[in-house]
């Protein structure tokens, strides 16, 4: 999406809500943006029958400051026991990658950023090792080395929520970060981190999992990028994408395969976190493409 923040009739928003499912929820937030002087231009919404929850997402173009439309929602809120959030549409998100050593995720999301308008602001990059200083310095990302090791691994936690506090991070990526973040990080953050990880039919784990897929013949490969809990792996997914394979794809053939559904289903997902467009329905989430 290419929005711009201002034009004519005032400041393009997007505001996106959940809260429990009721009567006169979509009236109410169309009345106050009317009142406001808002020209909706886009509006998704959802009832979840299995959580009995109601989430929306509305752009609107109004005059109205962000204390006025903030003071009218507020109300709202109370009323109807709705959480929200109001940005202007299409303002870069202030993102920081972690990455390790391979290159294709954080090659990707810099240079979507950079020929794609992805809506995101790269504002460092946090590495364990020191193999993609070359790629950040390419970028102009300012380059972090922080590295990980058992002993380390509180400290090198500890600064990397210094620098998510320094650099007002809003989103932090991991860009095929291969290091596990303890529990109390993944609360700290929560909502806030998005990985990306392979995913195979059947699942294999550990060391060469492109090997081991090959060994078994796999027909499908493909990629999951979730948001980052306690449970490894197992967060709220935002977007999947597959790429079928036969017998005639060697090893070779399924990495680069692989990297590539990597790079697009995280793309996808950084730019609807970043467009306000992902809603967690408890271990779910709300997508409005």
């Amino acid at each position: 999406m290419s929005t711009s923040p201002a034009s004519a009739s005032g400041t393009s928003w997007v505001l996106s809500l959940s809260c429990p499912d009721q009567p006169g929820i979509v009236a109410a937030v169309a009345g106050l943006l009317a009142e406001h002087g808002g020209n909706i231009t886009e509006s998704q919404q959802f009832g979840d029958p299995l959580s009995g929850l109601f989430f929306m997402r509305v752009e609107v173009a109004a005059a109205a400051s962000r204390d006025a439309l903030s003071a009218g929602l507020e109300p709202l809120a109370d009323r109807f026991g709705m959480t929200w959030t109001l940005d202007v549409a299409g303002r870069p998100m202030r993102t920081l990658i972690l990455g390790s050593t391979a290159a294709h995720c954080v090659n990707d999301l810099a240079f979507r950023q950079r020929s794609e308008s992805l809506p995101i602001d790269i504002v460092g990059l946090v590495s364990n090792h020191t193999a993609l200083a070359d790629l950040a310095a390419f970028y102009g990302i300012d380059f972090h080395h922080v590295p990980v090791n058992r002993e380390t691994k509180a400290a090198a936690e500890a600064r990397l929520l210094e620098l998510v506090e320094e650099l007002d991070v809003e989103l932090v990526v991991l860009a095929r970060y291969m290091q596990i973040l303890s529990d109390d990080l993944c609360r700290t953050l929560s909502g806030r981190v998005i990985n990306i990880h392979h995913s195979f039919l059947p699942s294999f784990k550990g060391a060469r999992p492109y090997a081991q897929a090959h060994e078994r013949g796999v027909k499908l490969i493909g990629a999951t990028a979730h948001y980052v809990t306690g449970d490894l792996d197992e967060g709220p997914i935002i977007e999947q994408d597959v790429e079928r394979v036969d017998h005639t794809r060697g090893v070779n053939d399924l990495v680069a395969l692989g990297q590539d559904v990597e790079r697009r289903a995280l793309a996808r997902a950084v730019r609807w976190h970043a467009e306000h467009r992902v809603l967690l329905d408890g271990h779910r989430t709300i997508v409005f493409r």
